[in-house]
C-alpha cells in the first residue's frame, strides 16, 4: 500500500478524533491532524505521552491544503450540520478529486452532508459510539461509490475496528439506542426519582455496564450529547428525546464533563471523580437488628434470596404453599450452594452452617417472630396484596416486611398490610445470589428507620443498595426496558439484524449483552409484561410493546426457557 493510501486525515482533535487519530498511528498509519483550537497542541501531546508508539506518525497542519496527501479524511467536529459543511466544503477545495471525505455525523443525515460536500460520490460515514469503541458504524448513502465504501471498510479493518455497515437513519444504530437511554436517565436524576450515585450504580450492578450513564455522559460531554439529541429529536420529532432541563444547563453553564472539568463528577481532583454521599449513614448499622428473616415463595428468586441471608449467617425460614414444596426449595440451595463448593467459591464447613439456619416450612405462622419477612411470589398485585393483609395480621409489631417487586407499586403491597410504614420494596437481581444490586424502594409511607435497616442489611450481606421512589420500573428497569422496545422497533422497521444491533451495542457501546440476548435470558413474556406496566404509567408512545414481541409470546418463542426467542436455542 503506498504512503497516500496510508494516511489519514482527522479534522477535530476531540474525544472521536482523538481516539481515530490514536488507533491509526498505533496500527502504523501516518496521520494528519487539522484543529484550529487553541487547545489542539496540548491534547496532541498529551495523546503522544498517553501512547508513546504513536510518536512521529501524527502531525499537527495549519491549512486544509496540508490534508491534500491524505487517501481519507475523516470530519470529527460538533453534530452541528453548518459546521460540518463547512468542514467538508473546505476539504472538496483542498483535497484531490479521489479522496474520500467521512463523517463522524452521529445524528445529522448523510444523504444531506454527501449532497453538502460537493463530491457525494465519495462520502462515507465513519461512526464511532465511544472512544472505546472496537466497531465502527459505517454509514452508506444511495450515491455512496462503492470503492469509497471499500476504501472506508478496509480502513476501519486497518485500525483494529470490527465494522457493521447501513442505511442513511437517524442516529444509525448506537446513537438511536443510546441517547435514549441517557436522556431518561437525565431525565430520572432532574425529578429526583433517585440520586445520581444510585441511578449509575444500578446500571453498572443491574446490567454490567463499564460506565453509569451519567458516568458515560461526562466522557461523551454534556454539550456534544445536547447537540446530537437536538438532532435526533428534530429528525424523528420524538419528545423523549429533547434534551433533558438539567443536561442543557449543565451544558450552558460550561458543565460539560471530563473535558472540562465538571460534570455530573467533579474530575479536578487526581483521582478524578469523587461521589459525594447523597445521604449520611447512621451512627449506629440497624442492619444489625435483622436475626431471623421469612421468605415466602419457593420459585427461583425466593430460593436465590434464601441462599444469600443464609450464606450471610442470618437464619433463615423459607415457607412455601405446602412442606413439600418448601423442601424441595432448600434442596434448591442445597444443590446451588454444593456447586459452590465445587467450584471453590464456598469452603464446605460454610455450606453446611448456611444449610443449617435455612428451615423450610409449609406454614405462615413459622414467619410470625421474623424481624424481616420477604414476599417473593408471583407477579401478580392482587396476589401480593392478599398475602400482605395475612402478614400484616401475623407478623409482630416493627417486624419490617419487603415485597421483592420488579415493577409494582410498594404503596399497595403497604397499604394491603394495614400498615403501611413497616412495608418496603426489595428488588433482588436474578441470580440473586451472584448479582451485587439490590434496589430498595421506600414508598410514601414506609418510615425512616426502616429505609435504615433495608440499606444496611443489603451491607451486610454484602449487596449494593440503590434507592429509588416507588415508580414503576424503578432505576433498572425504567431505563431498561424502553431501551430493549426500542431496539426491538429498530429491527421491526427491517433497519437492521438483530445480530448486526446485538454486535453494535456490544463491541461499539461496552454493553456485556446486546439486547436481543437479553430479551432472550429474561423472557420475552416477562419482558413485554413490565413494558405493559411501564406504558400503563406513562401512556407515552415510545412505551408502547413492540407488536414483535407480542407476537414472538403469542408464537411461543418466550426465549431460552422456551427454546426460542429471537434465536432458535437447542
Amino acid at each position: 500500500m503506498s504512503a497516500r493510501h496510508r494516511t489519514l486525515g482527522v479534522v477535530g482533535l476531540g474525544t472521536i478524533g482523538g481516539a481515530l487519530a490514536r488507533r491509526a498511528a498505533v496500527a502504523g498509519h501516518p496521520v494528519l491532524v487539522l484543529d484550529p483550537d487553541a487547545r489542539a497542541g496540548e491534547r496532541l501531546r498529551q495523546l503522544l505521552e498517553d501512547t508513546p508508539e504513536t510518536r512521529g506518525r501524527v502531525r499537527l497542519v495549519d491549512r486544509w491544503e496540508e490534508l491534500a496527501p491524505a487517501a481519507t479524511v475523516v470530519e470529527a467536529v460538533p453534530e452541528r450540520r453548518d459546521t460540518k459543511v463547512d468542514v467538508l466544503r473546505a476539504l472538496d477545495r483542498a483535497c484531490p478529486p479521489e479522496t474520500v471525505l467521512a463523517s463522524s455525523a452521529a445524528a445529522l443525515s448523510l444523504t444531506d452532508l454527501a449532497a453538502a460536500s460537493g463530491r457525494p460520490g465519495r462520502f462515507v460515514g465513519l461512526h464511532l459510539a465511544l472512544p472505546t469503541a472496537g466497531l465502527a458504524e459505517i454509514g452508506r448513502t444511495v450515491m455512496t461509490d462503492d470503492s469509497a465504501l471499500q476504501q472506508v471498510r478496509d480502513l476501519a479493518e486497518g485500525i483494529g475496528l470490527a465494522q457493521v455497515t447501513l442505511g442513511d437513519r437517524a442516529g444509525l444504530i448506537s446513537t438511536s439506542l443510546l441517547f435514549g437511554f441517557l436522556n431518561q436517565a437525565v431525565a430520572m436524576y432532574d425529578q429526583r426519582l433517585a440520586g445520581r450515585d444510585d441511578i449509575d450504580a444500578a446500571m453498572r450492578f443491574g446490567c454490567g455496564l463499564p460506565l453509569g450513564p451519567l458516568e458515560l455522559l461526562d466522557l461523551i460531554g454534556t454539550d456534544t450529547a445536547c447537540d446530537i439529541l437536538d438532532v435526533l429529536s428534530g429528525r424523528g420529532a420524538e419528545s423523549t428525546l429533547q434534551p433533558a432541563r438539567r443536561l442543557r444547563h449543565m451544558a450552558l453553564a460550561g458543565l460539560l464533563g471530563r473535558k472540562s472539568g465538571r460534570g455530573f463528577y467533579d474530575y479536578r481532583e487526581p483521582a478524578g471523580a469523587a461521589p459525594v454521599p447523597e445521604r449520611p449513614s447512621p451512627a449506629e448499622p440497624p442492619g444489625r437488628a435483622i436475626r431471623t428473616v421469612g421468605i415466602v415463595g419457593t420459585g427461583t428468586m425466593a430460593t436465590g434470596i434464601a441462599e444469600v441471608f443464609a450464606k450471610g449467617g442470618v437464619a433463615t425460614v423459607l415457607v412455601g404453599r405446602t412442606d413439600e414444596r418448601a423442601k424441595a426449595a432448600w434442596e434448591a440451595v442445597a444443590a446451588s450452594t454444593a456447586r459452590a463448593v465445587r467450584r471453590g467459591k464456598l469452603a464446605e464447613a460454610e455450606r453446611d452452617a448456611a444449610l443449617e439456619r435455612l428451615t423450610p416450612g409449609g406454614a405462615l405462622d413459622q414467619l410470625a417472630d421474623c424481624d424481616l419477612v420477604i414476599e417473593a411470589i408471583a407477579e401478580d398485585l392482587d396476589v401480593k396484596k392478599r398475602l400482605f393483609r395475612t402478614l400484616g395480621e401475623l407478623c409482630r409489631p416493627g417486624a419490617l416486611l419487603a415485597t421483592t417487586t420488579s415493577s409494582l407499586p410498594v404503596i399497595e403491597c403497604g397499604l394491603a398490610s394495614g400498615r403501611p410504614e413497616d412495608v418496603i420494596g426489595l428488588h433482588f437481581f436474578n441470580p440473586a445470589p451472584l448479582m451485587r444490586l439490590v434496589e430498595v424502594i421506600p414508598s410514601l409511607e414506609t418510615s425512616p428507620h426502616h429505609i435504615d435497616v433495608a440499606r444496611e442489611l443489603c451491607r451486610r450481606l454484602r449487596k449494593h443498595p440503590v434507592q429509588c421512589l416507588d415508580r414503576p420500573g424503578f432505576i433498572v428497569n425504567a431505563l431498561l426496558f424502553p431501551y430493549l422496545n426500542d431496539a426491538v422497533r429498530l429491527t421491526e422497521s427491517h433497519y437492521a439484524s438483530a445480530d448486526e444491533i446485538d454486535d453494535v451495542m456490544k463491541r461499539g457501546c461496552g454493553y456485556p449483552l446486546g439486547p436481543f440476548e437479553l430479551l432472550d435470558i429474561i423472557g420475552l413474556d416477562i419482558s413485554l409484561s413490565i413494558q405493559r406496566v411501564l406504558h400503563d404509567a406513562d401512556r407515552h408512545p415510545r412505551t408502547v410493546p413492540a407488536p414483535l414481541l407480542g407476537h414472538l409470546v403469542a408464537a411461543g418463542r418466550a426465549g431460552r426457557k422456551s427454546g426460542a426467542g429471537f434465536r432458535v436455542y437447542g
